[in-house]
């Protein structure tokens, strides 16, 4: 047992081992609590558990933050609420996307939670990788700051120009890619993956794929398309690798939770991409204006950010009022 002290001690990314595994025994256990005893079997996810599981997700990830804001200091604190608040409010988009992805391959609501419990799997992984990556090349190249901070300036406004441009799902490279390396059965095959087939054209039995399995695919994918905005975001708002990643997956577990009862409404946030545009360019602007008027204090960030963010649902909202509500995806 003494002999484990040592290696809970050592430092990883700047922060002690323990740290970081009792964030990941956070995550587990959140997750087993949900696959293992809230959704054992398949069943649609109504609005009000969908509310009440999200409610659950941003108490534990504000407590937590309240947690680090008190052992690692405010700015800590500060700079990981600003980014939980980013990551949260750029991944609103890819809500949208997921639902497009659900309704392009007609996959029924009582699938669509196991789709998105792998999917989150798969985006702790790859946003670590990606996280890791970055802390490494900003840590050695002070100047990868710039390049993040001229890339999300150009991504925002590339946003607001493009802000009512329709994802084309069937002319996805990708999945004309998989379509065409990989055996794909015809529809679902309950909630399955993969099945054991007789090939048509051979009659011998072989593996398939299936459409359940193509829209994780393609989930994951839209999840590093969009981590390739949303981690250089908070990278602009803080180094500090640990802060980074927590505020990411925080922020992700509380939305997937959240989609059910944020895809039958998401239309009416039509006007928060173009207050997500101007976040990005805010954001990417103060890695420029350090040089100029010193740091920009994080209480300022995250005012100016959540401002941002509350304007531009309020403005959705009052622009769509009357519009009915849509059906979840099915």
């Amino acid at each position: 047992m003494d002999a484990l002290i040592p290696l809970f001690a050592a430092e990883f990314l700047g922060k002690p081992a323990w740290i970081w595994l009792t964030f990941l025994g956070i995550v587990v256990a959140l997750l087993a609590f949900d696959l293992g005893v809230l959704h054992k079997g398949d069943k649609e996810i109504g609005v009000r558990e969908s509310l009440l599981l999200s409610a659950g997700y941003i108490s534990v990830a504000l407590i937590f933050g309240a947690w680090v804001w008190w052992y690692l200091g405010a700015q800590s604190g500060m700079d990981y609420y600003t980014g939980f608040m980013i990551e949260k409010s750029l991944s609103m988009d890819n809500v949208f996307v997921i639902a497009l992805i659900f309704t392009f391959f007609a996959i029924p609501r009582q699938y669509q939670h196991r789709v998105l419990f792998w999917g989150i799997l798969g985006v702790i992984v790859l946003r670590a990788i990606m996280i890791g990556l970055g802390a490494t090349l900003v840590s050695q190249f002070s100047w990868v700051l710039y390049l993040f901070g001229a890339f999300l300036i150009f991504t925002g406004i590339k946003m607001w120009i493009i802000a009512d441009h329709m994802p084309d799902i069937a002319n996805n490279p990708l999945l004309k890619f998989l379509k065409r390396h990989m055996r794909v059965t015809d529809g679902l095959r309950g909630n399955a993956f993969w099945v054991q087939e007789a090939d048509p054209a051979s009659g011998k039995l072989e593996r398939f794929a299936t459409p359940l399995f193509l829209a994780l695919v393609l989930i994951e994918f839209v999840d590093l398309v969009f981590a390739v905005d949303s981690v250089p975001a908070i990278f602009a708002i803080t180094t500090d690798p640990f802060i980074v990643y927590t505020s990411n997956i925080f922020a992700i577990l509380g939305l997937r939770a959240l989609y059910f009862a944020l895809a039958a409404m998401i239309h009416r946030f039509k006007y928060l991409k173009y207050a997500l545009a101007l976040v990005l360019v805010f954001i990417g602007s103060k890695i420029f204006l350090v040089g100029v008027i010193g740091k920009i204090p994080p209480v300022i960030s995250l005012s100016v950010t959540f401002g941002l963010i509350a304007g531009g649902v309020l403005v959705s909202l009052w622009k769509t009022r009357g519009q009915p509500t849509a059906g979840t995806p099915t």
